[in-house]
């Protein structure tokens, strides 16, 4: 069975691309959701197993985002893995104890995320 992949990112062109490259793995079933305000409501229907989320988003951040997530008793146990844009020279690799990758960000960089948090 593959495990299932949301990302929520604000951007549908980012989104796309992921989910074109990680499809072509044949390993995961990947569904994107644009609006931050639905990721919610699309995490329960897709029931993921590793959600990518983005923190700079209009309407509801990425931080707001997690915090619903880690209050739905359904969610609150899927891995989160932030992917920005936003990184500083001296920021290290986790954002409130959450793993953080960078925007641009290859296959090969995702699919060695995706191992370390999907078992």
């Amino acid at each position: 069975m593959r495990k299932k992949i949301l990302i929520v990112d604000d951007e549908k062109d980012f989104t796309e691309l992921i989910k074109l490259n990680l499809e072509q793995t044949h390993l995961y079933d990947v569904m994107t959701e644009n609006f931050p305000q639905r990721a919610i409501s699309t995490a329960k229907k897709f029931k993921p197993d590793l959600i990518f989320l983005d923190i700079m988003m209009p309407k509801v951040d990425g931080g707001g985002v997690l915090f619903n997530l880690k209050n739905d008793p359904q969610l609150k146990n899927v891995p989160v893995v932030f992917l920005t844009a936003i990184v500083n020279e001296d920021e290290t690799d986790t954002i409130s104890g959450y793993q953080t990758v960078s925007k641009p960000i290859t296959i090969d960089q995702l699919m060695d995320v995706i191992k370390k948090n999907i078992k």
